[in-house]
């Protein structure tokens, strides 16, 4: 890597854990406990099971969010409906609120950017040690598929080559990928030039999760302090709105004091548990036919239901105006001038949103159900295919759902 690159790479994350200079308990129990007496009183709708204008997809990464967005959401929504998604920064004025669905994996902090008494928030929540292993081999995975590349550097430059001109969103400007594959195909390249220099080396441990040679061992991944920061306890700081992409101005101060002081961390958990109760609806991985049912009829259910309100209002409206117009209508001149110049431009757009209109008048829950199972055995094949590719660059490193947790010792109090 370029030394230049490193020292830059290395004053990021030294900056990115700096603690405030006062972090005795005694202070930080009183940041922590104020914001959270803050967090804690913000009042939410008696309606809060109803969906409003806005839905907030909290994804927290590896969770299955992905499945939702595609097999649900992508059905529920037109594109012309999706907020920019925002990843790293905000990439719309809420005060126009023009679209209908923002998914992304900022955290809760984003709330305070939107207008609060017309978004509901969801979210899918994860077995906090299978989200680790998880998140360790998805970092890998992606990491692995610069390997094509000769070097580090040849990688780094072919990314940079395509990102200005790239079209869509790159995991690598996703939070928390954009810190975790960098740092991982760093570390994948060191170790594949550390093999060519000892040359052939014979690999006698049959466990992925502890084959130096190959890949950074599952222990040493989860003990570096850029996993303290990113993972550790990673969805409480989510939905508490803490992580260090957050909007909240007192964040980086609260989640400093409650990683020095692990038994501060209660309180982000109350706040995080409060947030959860306030949100339109939680799933759970583990529990996914269960979890997609229930968002199904609670969330899908919401947008048909609003979807089939507005199209007959509209329709009102339209034939209201049209029967108002057709009076003075032979008086108006053929003028194409006064024509608005963007509608060619918004035609695509018009036409995906007509399109799904046209199907949520008929769609129905069940329907929906239907359309997803079939979507996310394709997404599967799809991605279990692509999943191998990676790994076939990193073999026999190649991880399986057969894992047993009790190998490994994860340090440091979880509160999530």
């Amino acid at each position: 890597m370029d030394p230049t690159l490193k020292l830059l790479a290395f004053l990021i994350l030294v900056l990115a854990n700096i603690c405030p200079i006062k972090s005795d308990f005694s202070h930080c129990e009183k940041v922590v406990k104020n914001w959270a007496f803050s967090s804690l009183q913000q009042r939410v709708k008696e309606d809060k099971h109803t969906l409003r204008d806005l839905l907030f997809f909290l994804h927290v990464p590896r969770t299955g969010g992905r499945t939702y967005f595609h097999c649900f959401l992508k059905r529920l929504y037109a594109n012309a409906q999706e907020c920019p998604r925002s990843y790293d920064k905000l990439r719309f004025d809420p005060r126009k609120q023009e679209c209908r669905l923002l998914a992304t994996h900022d955290d809760y902090s984003m709330m305070s950017k939107l207008p609060k008494e017309k978004t509901s928030v969801v979210t899918i929540l994860r077995n906090p040690v299978d989200r680790i292993f998880s998140t360790y081999e998805f970092s890998i995975e992606v990491a692995a598929r610069f390997l094509v590349h000769p070097n580090l550097t040849s990688a780094t430059k072919m990314v940079g080559r395509l990102r200005p001109g790239a079209t869509g969103v790159s995991t690598l400007d996703i939070w928390p990928w954009k810190y975790l594959v960098p740092w991982m195909r760093e570390d994948l390249f060191a170790r594949r030039d550390a093999r060519k220099m000892m040359g052939s080396i014979d690999i006698k441990r049959n466990d992925p999760y502890n084959m130096e040679e190959m890949v950074m061992p599952l222990q040493e991944y989860i003990n570096d302090p850029r996993a303290h920061e990113l993972v550790h306890n990673g969805e409480t700081f989510q939905v508490a709105g803490l992580t260090n992409n957050s909007y909240f101005a007192e964040s980086h101060e609260v989640r400093c004091c409650v990683q020095k002081h692990k038994i501060l961390g209660e309180h982000v958990l109350e706040v995080a548990k409060k947030r959860l109760d306030d949100m339109l609806y939680v799933g759970l991985t583990e529990d996914h036919r269960e979890s997609a049912t229930m968002f199904a009829n609670v969330v899908g259910a919401q947008v048909i239901s609003q979807a089939l309100t507005e199209n007959s209002s509209m329709e009102s409206a339209a034939n209201s105006k049209s029967g108002q117009g057709s009076s003075h209508s032979e008086s108006l001149p053929d003028n194409d001038d006064n024509q608005d110049s963007t509608s060619d431009h918004k035609a695509d757009e018009i036409g995906s949103t007509e399109d799904l209109e046209e199907k949520k008048e008929t769609m129905t829950v069940g329907k929906l159900m239907e359309a997803y199972e079939g979507c996310i055995s394709s997404l599967r094949k799809t991605q279990s295919r692509r999943r191998k590719s990676s790994l076939k660059r990193i073999s026999p490193a190649n991880f399986s759902k057969e894992v047993h947790f009790s190998r490994f010792s994860f340090t440091g109090h979880s509160f999530c």
